[in-house]
């Protein structure tokens, strides 16, 4: 069963929408993400994406002012998420799944999500019996398919599905930097998705703008010998939407031209043929020389940080900074540091609580990268 409906295969995910002030993720720009729900709509896309506390909670809340509120409920398809970080009882499910409901103004959701589940938080939703609760709403035609997103093993991800059968898909992070990475193992995750029949929602097919402004030169190079005309993170969601068994890729469009980008080589979607899967693999042979520290800038580490440490930003900005060529007199990331520390914390303030590395999908080692960063452009 395709529980897409013949939906084109890119999603709109309101994760990082406009803002108003770069340093407020709560600061959405409304009217400019109006525009660019227009022209997703425009031109026959359908799916979008949210969470409970995206940009700052606030999310959910804008998919009402930017969408719900706008477009008859048969013209677009809704996914959101309950996270176990914010339920401690079987009553809280209910309490927040009733909340989104009223922050959406959505009626019902096309596609309701366990967040996260992995090896931590798994035995939680199993414990508040999350699976049961889901399939409750699915009874009630509050849910139209039940799935959950996972940063975790293919091991982790075989376990959970064979458990549940009843999951209709998932959500797991795929892009060609990460497909065969030790780390993340993209490729072996899809295989296991595959094996249950369960199609993929994509997140992060650009890992956070890594694979869209952080490829080196010779990447880039590569890419526009062989498209002269199509931009970089074209590669990436292209290469993530031709993946078995994807069915949907989520992008996280910040302005009007990610989103005509996207849109325009995504309205008739080609999968890659076998020239271009040979130029990704260079790419990635070049990539892996490259970045330091690999981080998707999904910004869980930030929320709660007691000293309010601009985390992802200082990642990007040290990925940057290796990235550089080395023959430039002169590196912007330095002044882009000092700028943000004098509205964050620095990345010498880390008191090393470890919160951030609880949360974070990657299983980065921040406290010690956040060291790096700090000798780098503190020192």
């Amino acid at each position: 069963m395709d529980i897409f409906n013949g939906a084109k295969k890119l999603g709109f995910g309101l994760m990082r929408l406009p803002l108003t002030n770069p340093n407020d993720e709560g600061s959405i720009d409304i009217e400019l993400a109006k525009k660019m729900v227009d022209a997703f709509i425009e031109q026959g896309f359908t799916y979008f994406d949210t969470a409970w506390m995206y940009h700052d909670f606030k999310s959910e809340e804008a998919a009402k002012e930017i969408l719900t509120s706008r477009y008859p409920r048969e013209a677009y398809t809704l996914a959101t998420k309950l996270h176990a970080g914010f339920i401690s009882s079987k009553e809280d499910r209910e309490k927040v799944f009733q909340e989104q409901l009223r922050k959406t103004g959505a009626e019902y959701f096309d596609y309701y999500l366990l967040h996260d589940v992995g090896a931590e938080r798994y035995p939680k939703y199993e414990e508040l019996d999350c699976f049961g609760f889901m399939m409750e709403k699915k009874a009630q035609g509050l849910v139209k398919h039940i799935g959950f997103s996972m940063h975790d093993s293919p091991e982790m991800l075989d376990k959970v599905l064979t458990e549940h059968p009843e999951v209709e898909f998932v959500q797991l992070q795929v892009n060609w930097i990460d497909w065969d990475s030790p780390g993340i193992r993209a490729g072996e995750a899809c295989a296991v998705a595959e094996k249950h029949g369960v199609p993929v929602i994509v997140m992060e097919p650009v890992k956070g703008g890594t694979l869209a402004q952080r490829v080196p030169a010779e990447v880039e190079s590569a890419f526009k010998a062989y498209h002269p005309d199509m931009s970089v993170p074209s590669w990436a969601i292209r290469f993530a939407a031709s993946a078995s068994p994807v069915g949907m890729v989520l992008s996280g469009m910040s302005n009007m031209e990610q989103l005509l980008d996207n849109t325009g080589y995504m309205k008739e979607f080609q999968p890659l043929n076998e020239e271009e899967m040979a130029v990704i693999k260079s790419a990635v042979d070049i990539m892996n020389a490259s970045i330091a520290i690999p981080c998707t800038g999904c910004s869980y580490c930030t929320n709660g940080c007691p000293m309010n440490i601009a985390i992802p930003k200082y990642f990007s900005l040290y990925n940057a900074d290796q990235q550089e060529r080395e023959d430039k007199d002169w590196m912007p990331q330095e002044e882009y540091y000092s700028r943000l520390t004098s509205v964050f914390g620095k990345a010498s303030e880390c008191i090393a609580c470890g919160q951030c590395e609880e949360v974070c999908p990657q299983h980065l080692p921040i406290i010690e990268n956040l060291k790096t960063v700090a000798e780098h452009f503190e020192g």
